[in-house]
C-alpha cells in the first residue's frame, strides 16, 4: 500500500476506462491460439504463442504500474483495502479446491482404479498384471497389459526430502521479515525478502534436477501410466505455484527497495505472504501422500484370491439355477400335477 497517510479518503475509489482489460484479452487471445496449434504441429504457432505472452507481460506491466501508482497517491481506502482482503481470500480459496481435486484424483486412482483393474473379471484378460500401486512393489506400473515401459518410482530422499527444508525455512523467513515491516525496520525485512526469494529459486532448481533424474535416470515419464501423471501433474502444477509466489515476493522486495509499504499499509506484502505460506501447506499434504504414503496391495492375495472364485462360482450356480426354474414354470416335471383329460 501507499507510504502516504491513507486509509480515510470518504470514497471508494473507481478508476477511469482502461484499456489494459482488453489489450490482456488480446495477449491471451494469441497465447491460446499458439499453444493450441502449437501441439497440432502448425509452425508458426511458437511465433504466434510468444508473441501473446510478452503482449500480456507487457500489459500487466502497464496494469500493475498504473495500481502501484494508485496506491502510492493515496487513492485507496479502507474499503480498497477490505475488498483486496476479500479477494485474495476467495482467490485461495480456489487453489485449495484446485488441489483438492488433484488430491482426490489421487486416491481415487490408488483406492478405486487400480483396484478394480485387478478384479476377479479383469484377470482372463491380464492374468499377469499386478494390481498394485508402483510405489508398493518394484516392477510394477499401475498399468496392465504391458502399455507402460517399466519404470522405478520417486522416494522421499533425497530431493523432495531438501526441497521440504528449503519451502519450510522460507516460511520462517518471510515471517521474520513481515514482523521486521511491522517494527519498522526496512533494511532487515528486505534482507530477509531476498533469502526467502533465493530459496524459493533453490526450490525450483531442486525440482529441476529431480525431475532430470527422474526421466534420465528412472524412465518415469508423463505417460508412465497413472502414478506418472498423477505425479508430474500435482508436482507439476506445485512448481508452477512456486515460481508466481517467488515472482511476487521479489516484485514486494522490489517495492521495498524502493520505499513502499509501511507497517499500517502493506497488504501488497501480506497478499504475497499469504499465497507463499499456501504453498508451503500444499507441498506438506504433497510430499507425505506423493513420496511417502504407501498404499495397502490393491490385488488379492491366493487366499482372498480362493475365496473370491469361490463366491462367483456360487452366484453362477445360484443364477443357473433360477433360470432352469423359470423355464421349467417354477417346479420340477416329477412335481408337477397330472394333466386333465
Amino acid at each position: 500500500m501507499s507510504t502516504t497517510a491513507h486509509g480515510h479518503t470518504p470514497y471508494y475509489y473507481v478508476p477511469a476506462e482502461s484499456r489494459h482489460p482488453a489489450m490482456a484479452a488480446i495477449g491471451l487471445f494469441f497465447m491460446i491460439l499458439g499453444a493450441g496449434m502449437w501441439v497440432n504441429g502448425a509452425g508458426w504457432a511458437p511465433y504466434a504463442f510468444f508473441f501473446g505472452m510478452a503482449w500480456w507481460l507487457f500489459v500487466l506491466y502497464q496494469w500493475f504500474g498504473d495500481a502501484i501508482r494508485e496506491s502510492e497517491g493515496g487513492l485507496y481506502s479502507r474499503k480498497i483495502d477490505l475488498s483486496y482482503r476479500w479477494s485474495m481470500s476467495w482467490f485461495i480459496f480456489s487453489e485449495v479446491m484446485f488441489f483438492g481435486a488433484f488430491f482426490t484424483a489421487l486416491w481415487w486412482a490408488r483406492a478405486h482404479s487400480v483396484p478394480a483393474l485387478g478384479s476377479l473379471e479383469n484377470a482372463l484378460l491380464w492374468p499377469d498384471f499386478k494390481a498394485v500401486w508402483p510405489s508398493l512393489a518394484a516392477g510394477a506400473t499401475g498399468s496392465p497389459a504391458g502399455i507402460v515401459e517399466p519404470f522405478q518410482t520417486m522416494g522421499p530422499f533425497w530431493l523432495p526430502t531438501i526441497n521440504t527444508a528449503l519451502l519450510l525455512t522460507s516460511g520462517v523467513t518471510l515471517t521474520i521479515a513481515h514482523h521486521a515491516l511491522l517494527a519498522n525496520h526496512r533494511s532487515r525485512c528486505i534482507t530477509f525478502m531476498w533469502i526467502t526469494v533465493i530459496l524459493g529459486a533453490t526450490f525450483l532448481c531442486v525440482q529441476g534436477y529431480e525431475y532430470a533424474h527422474a526421466y534420465s535416470d528412472l524412465n518415469l515419464k508423463l505417460s508412465s501410466g497413472v502414478y506418472g501423471s498423477t505425479f508430474y501433474m500435482l508436482t507439476g502444477f506445485h512448481g508452477f505455484h512456486v515460481l508466481v509466489g517467488m515472482l511476487m515476493l521479489l516484485f514486494i522486495t522490489l517495492r521495498l527497495m524502493k520505499g513502499h509499504f509501511t507497517p499500517e499499509r502493506h497488504f501488497g506484502f501480506e497478499g504475497a505472504a499469504w499465497y507463499w505460506h499456501f504453498v508451503d501447506v500444499v507441498w506438506l499434504g504433497l510430499y507425505i501422500l506423493v513420496y511417502w504414503m504407501r498404499p495397502g496391495l490393491a490385488a488379492c492375495d491366493k487366499e482372498k484370491s480362493a475365496l473370491a472364485a469361490l463366491f462367483f462360482l456360487a452366484r453362477g450356480q445360484v443364477a443357473l439355477r433360477r433360470r432352469r426354474k423359470s423355464r421349467s414354470g417354477g417346479c420340477s416335471p416329477a412335481s408337477r400335477p397330472p394333466e386333465r383329460k
